[in-house]
């Protein structure tokens, strides 16, 4: 029955920027609190009175490690809105950089932010003296994963070579298949990381939660899904987001809080695995197996496990992309588009979880109304309750031990706070 305050001021190892708040007294809870004090980005202002083809170029600089995961949502719904179909190369190319960008930030995760935690330091620095090769095969990984992104969209972040309908410039030949051999020659790298893995302990923590993520019948849901699917409340069409995404504002946060119909609801990667298990490459599955990973898991520490064991699943993607981009022989494509008004939603399932975009447009083009819903924004409300969850299982530990496992469970959600912070609208009456 005793007390503990506890203020993290600023939680390290994550985007952004953000508090934890606890106050225990005899051993009850009166505040436990994550504290987004990120300032909002007002993107969604930004994008108002701007043209058609701008909405992609502009909204990939609210993230520059989902960059590719803002474009992809981006383009989606812009030509939804439009009415604009899309070739199976742009399809191909577009999942190829979608896979790229999963692998860098997926690695960046698990190597630069979690690990740390599991080995007893502070940071990714004193692992360059204990952990050398480790280090290095982090850094080759993250490298290849960033020319990927390079090569396909143009830049390693901020894609300038993905445009609506289709891409300006293809890559050759030549280039995507230096990359299926650098993807294949990652693969030892990757078993190197798994058996990293098995010697490290993550906490044991369970809370039964809802769990969300695009679903395709034909694939891992990444840069598209055919539904929205929750393990609590089914199908909801993509266009219909709102029914399963709610929002409300909170007053401890400067990033909304998000709800579904019955609660709080976990989204990214072991949300995915949790949904898409069955669309698994055996590989994956077989990774996922070996590192004790089984749907339907309700460790949220576990997310970076299900981080992994999707860097598999992408890198063989990756290798299977180009041979049938190689195969169907690169060439450019026709870029006109037919303007006219319209309204439309495009979602993709980036490292974090699902992202919407939402755009109307009038018959010039011109954006007239938008909206955007992050990831991490989806996943606060499901961070705190899991905070209420785990702090009565651990308060015989130390505050500086009862802070880092706090810390721990904010790091396992990969937050990417400042992509969270956006436009609240104001009606003065």
């Amino acid at each position: 029955m005793k007390d503990v305050k506890i203020n993290v001021h600023d939680i390290t190892r994550v985007e952004g920027h953000g508090n934890i708040v606890l106050d225990v007294q005899a051993g009850e809870i009166k505040e436990l609190k994550l504290e987004i004090s990120e300032s909002p980005r007002f993107y969604e202002a930004f994008l108002l009175g701007r043209k058609w083809y701008e909405a992609a170029h502009i909204t990939c600089r609210i993230c520059g490690i989902c960059s590719i995961g803002h474009t992809s949502a981006s383009l989606q719904a812009m030509e939804n809105a439009l009415g604009v179909e899309i070739s199976e190369q742009t399809l191909l190319l577009r999942k190829l950089a979608f896979a790229g960008e999963t692998l860098q930030s997926h690695y960046l995760h698990a190597f630069y932010l979690v690990a740390p935690d599991l080995l007893g330091v502070p940071s990714v620095l004193p692992l360059v003296k204990t952990h050398p090769d480790v280090v290095k095969m982090a850094l080759r990984l993250k490298r290849l994963a960033n020319d990927i992104c390079c090569t396909v969209a143009g830049r390693h972040i901020h894609p300038c070579a993905m445009k609506v309908k289709a891409f300006p410039k293809v890559p050759k030949a030549e280039d995507l298949l230096a990359l299926k051999q650098r993807l294949l020659d990652s693969v030892p790298d990757l078993h190197s990381t798994v058996d990293l893995l098995k010697t490290l302990q993550l906490p044991a923590f369970e809370r039964e939660m809802e769990f969300v993520a695009l679903h395709h019948p034909d694939e891992y849901a990444l840069y598209r899904g055919a539904v929205i699917r929750s393990t609590v409340n089914g199908d909801t069409p993509i266009p219909d987001y709102k029914q399963q995404v709610r929002e409300k504002v909170v007053p401890h946060s400067h990033a909304k809080h998000v709800s579904s119909a019955t609660g709080p609801y976990m989204v990214g990667a072991l949300a995915r695995f949790n949904i898409n298990y069955d669309q698994l490459r055996p590989e994956s599955k077989e990774v996922a197996e070996a590192l004790g990973l089984q749907p339907v898991c309700y460790n949220p520490y576990m997310n970076t496990i299900a981080q992994v064991v999707e860097c598999v699943e992408c890198t063989l993607d990756g290798v299977e992309f180009i041979d049938r981009l190689v195969d169907m022989g690169l060439h450019d494509e026709d870029m006109t588009v037919e303007v006219k008004a319209g309204r439309g939603v495009g979602a993709s399932d980036v490292p974090r979880g699902t992202l919407f975009h939402e755009y109307a447009v009038d018959d010039e083009g011109t954006i007239v109304d938008c909206n955007l819903i992050i990831p991490t924004g989806q996943n606060l409300n499901n961070i705190e309750h899991d905070m209420h969850a785990l702090v009565p299982q651990i308060m015989d530990k130390t505050e500086e031990e009862i802070a880092l496992h706090l810390e721990m469970l904010v790091r396992a959600y990969d937050p990417c706070i400042s992509c969270a912070t956006h436009l609240l609208k104001v009606e003065f009456v």
